[in-house]
């Protein structure tokens, strides 16, 4: 579903990573996965997922310094990382958590318990999937109605800017290219051309300004938009 959080899951063993890219696409959210880790900092450049479960033994490039890759980049330092491990000494979990993962999962683990540490992650990046509304400013969004407030009073919103705002109130201050926003809103498995993304903000801008409101909405030259 468009704008369900984005998982990659980077684990070489097959049959463990179908096991894990089924069951968190069973919790409705979108997996994409990787073998080794040079092919998973491909990925994370190319669309940043909202959480990365990250196995430490990887060939080529260890998970290890995946971590330390991303977590010393701009642009990826604040994706959280679980790290998966079969080392259940307390000095690896230490060295794991001291790379910069935000979580650590010593093998053999529940599926469930995965799921859970999962949940935990994304509540801190992606409040949507866990909460009920979401605030920036004077604009307040009720996601359980699929209602739009700003200075109290509801605006009127297509389904489609309602999916561009959640995405931008999600992440205020992020800076989304025309593409990250096709695959957030749109869905990745959907061919839409980017200029779509120019009207629908458009669309988004105008509701929003509508009483005179300004503009929230920032254009960034050869970047994208964002919010604030």
């Amino acid at each position: 579903m468009a704008g369900e959080p984005l998982v990659l899951v980077v684990e070489d063993e097959p049959a463990q990573r179908e096991v894990l890219a089924y069951n968190i696409k069973a919790e409705g959210y979108q997996v994409v996965t990787a073998e080794a880790g040079d092919e998973a900092l491909v990925l994370v450049r190319e669309t940043p997922p909202d959480v990365i479960v990250l196995d430490w033994m990887l060939p080529h490039v260890s998970g290890i310094e995946v971590c330390r890759q991303l977590k010393m980049g701009v642009e990826t330092a604040r994706i959280p990382v679980i790290m998966l491990s079969a080392r259940s000494e307390e000095t690896d979990k230490i060295r794991g958590l001291e790379t910069g993962a935000d979580d650590y999962i010593t093998k053999p683990y529940s599926v469930a318990e995965l799921l859970a540490r999962l949940r935990t992650q994304l509540r801190r990046v992606r409040p949507a999937t866990v909460g009920e509304r979401l605030d920036y400013d004077d604009i307040m969004i009720d996601l359980a109605e699929h209602r739009v407030y700003r200075q109290g009073e509801q605006l009127r919103l297509g389904p489609t800017e309602f999916r561009l705002l959640t995405a931008f109130m999600e992440r205020p201050g992020r800076v989304w290219s025309r593409e990250q926003l096709l695959d957030r809103v749109w869905g990745r498995d959907i061919y839409v051309d980017s200029r779509t993304v120019d009207v629908h903000v458009g669309r988004l801008r105008k509701a929003l300004k509508a009483g005179a409101h300004g503009d929230p909405i920032r254009t960034v030259r050869g970047a994208g938009y964002a919010l604030g």
